[in-house]
């Protein structure tokens, strides 16, 4: 019996800059969790043998981050196999939706199935009353959606429809989330690993999230009951991807710290480290309480934790309580920090600028404490977005408030929505004075020194870290969580509806930009270095010491400008009063 031959084309699109260039490198700085996740469960499929003896299954995985999506090139490969196919634009973002339209019309044309997938789709049909026009009309046109996790055999069925030609319009898996526990595990060959900056790859251990930020879609989309994988899944991961040589790992769980099996997962990366010799690092999200965990903090650093993001978002108690953030106390900031720099771990921390009661004045006057008051290594600014899945946006669309039309526009680094208290102006431009300030060079010194006043504090990967934000953000014109090495734009892909440049002003004035970045970068390296070196070889060095890392004390309280300068900063502390107050009393009647 001759074999049919089925290809499945996982995109992950990207989408386009300000000048309507898909935004493309040469290396992306993340890896995607969503292709290696329908990469394991694909080729698992294709193990099994689940699309039929008689099938020869070719799966073909494209980040489009870091790799030209070439629709005629994959159309006459699948035409010249005469064989079936599945283009599967997976993972779309709210801003990656327009470039996923774009990049079905070639295809569609071809007679070539398409399918939609990710937190776009999956949020609003979670969170709207109907879906809108924009996916409604890319259905119209035949491009299937799909809503929810493929897990626990649904990738099978959408496979098995699609090599029928019979895919539905819709494929909501919402209602009913799966189990990841046992399942195939996410992966990515070497081949696209090698096109991420340091050889970074991801997987998640767990889904959804207990809390409740109306600003979030995880908790709408993964739901909030969470769902584990096994610590043998955790070994099998990582021997698979060793084996290949890949040792640098983004474990892409939204809060780390509330996988109730943290313990068995670190226990098991401390004993493939410290027993059999591994070399493993890896990057992890947690939350602000994470350190008042036993042992979480301790046993990171040893399972091979060196850099840990947590969602700071604002160091006012009124924005964190407006946004259903109350997990967040600013009164153990210090103390969080301070953990985590004991077992010399890049900080980073995410903050979002436009919360009901921030000012322009307000902004400003917070990143000025926070670089005084917090030992922050690397500060990720986010203007406050209405994310189609969000309950925010959810409450904007009911009240039919104006919001941006194009999606495009949705990934963080614009204003999509209008501020109360600020004029779009204002929101602006404290949107740079944030990044200008932070990324100062006087305070890229103090971060040094910090690192530099620690045995080992890591003092040229935190400096690294800050040049990249620093070179995304002012010289690439993207958020640096988009950024990459060696930018590169093709005419040809500009977005529809605007006009082809001319070929001559277009390359003249990319290769002077090439040129121009070249110099400025070398510059801004070798300022660094000459940076990075003065703090290592300064004599003095481990005697530094300033407030954001002087040990917290009973009197922060009481001279820290976080408290008493932030609007809700004495609330929260008189509430964390109360509270010891409270357990004091609970303890002493126990005594008794």
């Amino acid at each position: 019996m001759s074999q049919k031959i089925f290809y499945l084309i996982l995109i992950k699109p990207t989408h386009y800059d300000d000048d309507g260039y898909p935004i493309q490198w040469m290396k992306s700085s993340i890896p995607s969790n969503t292709l290696a996740a329908m990469y394991g469960l694909a080729d698992n499929c294709k193990s099994r043998n689940g699309l039929g003896s008689d099938v020869e299954m070719r799966i073909v995985t494209i980040d489009e981050t870091n790799t030209r999506v070439r629709p005629e090139k994959i159309i006459r490969e699948i035409k010249n196999a005469n064989a079936a196919a599945l283009i599967g634009l997976v993972g779309v973002q709210s801003n990656q939706f327009p470039r996923a339209c774009d990049l079905s019309k070639p295809f569609l044309e071809a007679g070539l199935q398409v399918m939609v997938g990710g937190f776009h789709v999956s949020g609003c049909l979670s969170m709207l009353p109907e879906l809108p026009e924009s996916i409604r009309a890319l259905q119209d046109k035949g491009v299937s959606m799909c809503a929810g996790e493929v897990e626990n055999g649904r990738l099978d069925e959408i496979l098995n429809d699609a090599i029928r030609g019979e895919l539905k319009p819709l494929y909501n898996f919402m209602a009913d989330l799966p189990s990841i526990n046992g399942e195939p595990t996410p992966f990515l060959p070497l081949e696209m690993v090698d096109r991420t900056e340091g050889r970074w790859t991801s997987f998640d251990l767990g889904r959804g999230c207990p809390f409740q930020c109306s600003f979030c879609t995880i908790i709408n989309v993964q739901g909030r009951k969470s769902r584990f994988r096994t610590a043998e899944d955790l070994e099998h991961i990582v021997r698979e991807n060793i084996a290949q040589g890949i040792h640098r790992f983004f474990i892409t769980d939204d809060n780390f710290a509330r996988n109730r099996d943290w313990e068995s997962f670190f226990d098991k990366l401390i004993e493939l480290r410290e027993e059999h010799h591994l070399k493993i690092k890896l990057i992890i999200q947690v939350d602000t309480l994470c350190h008042q965990i036993p042992r979480f903090v301790e046993k990171a650093g040893r399972a091979g934790v060196n850099k840990v993001f947590i969602g700071l978002e604002n160091i006012n108690p009124q924005n964190l309580l407006e946004a259903k953030k109350r997990q967040n106390r600013i009164t153990e900031y210090r103390r969080l920090i301070q953990a985590w720099r004991e077992y010399r771990v890049t900080i980073y921390a995410g903050y979002i600028l436009g919360f009901p009661a921030d000012t322009k004045a307000s902004i400003l006057q917070d990143i000025e404490i926070i670089k005084r008051e917090l030992a922050i290594d690397v500060l990720e600014f986010f203007y406050l977005t209405p994310l189609p899945g969000s309950e925010d946006h959810q409450k904007l669309y009911k009240a039919d408030v104006w919001m941006d039309p194009d999606l495009n526009k949705y990934d963080l680094n614009h204003q999509v929505s209008n501020h109360a208290r600020m004029s779009r102006e204002e929101w602006d431009d404290a949107y740079k004075a944030a990044w200008t300030s932070f990324y100062s060079r006087d305070h890229m010194v103090t971060v040094a020194k910090r690192a530099a006043s620690l045995p080992h504090g890591r003092t040229r990967a935190k400096l690294k870290q800050m040049l990249w934000f620093s070179l995304m953000y002012f010289h690439e014109g993207v958020h640096p969580l988009e950024g990459g090495i060696f930018r590169y734009k093709l005419r040809k892909d500009r977005r529809p509806g605007m006009p082809l440049e001319n070929p001559i002003s277009f390359y003249s004035r990319y290769g002077a930009g090439i040129a121009k970045r070249v110099v400025y970068y070398g510059y801004r390296y070798y300022s660094t270095y000459r940076l990075w070196t003065k703090a290592r070889t300064a004599k003095d060095r481990y005697d530094y010491t300033d407030m954001a890392i002087a040990p917290p004390g009973d009197d922060d309280f009481e001279d820290l400008e976080m408290f008493t300068e932030t609007s809700g900063g004495e609330a929260a502390v008189a509430k964390k009063h109360a509270d010891e107050a409270r357990r004091e009393k609970i303890l002493g009647a126990a005594a008794n």
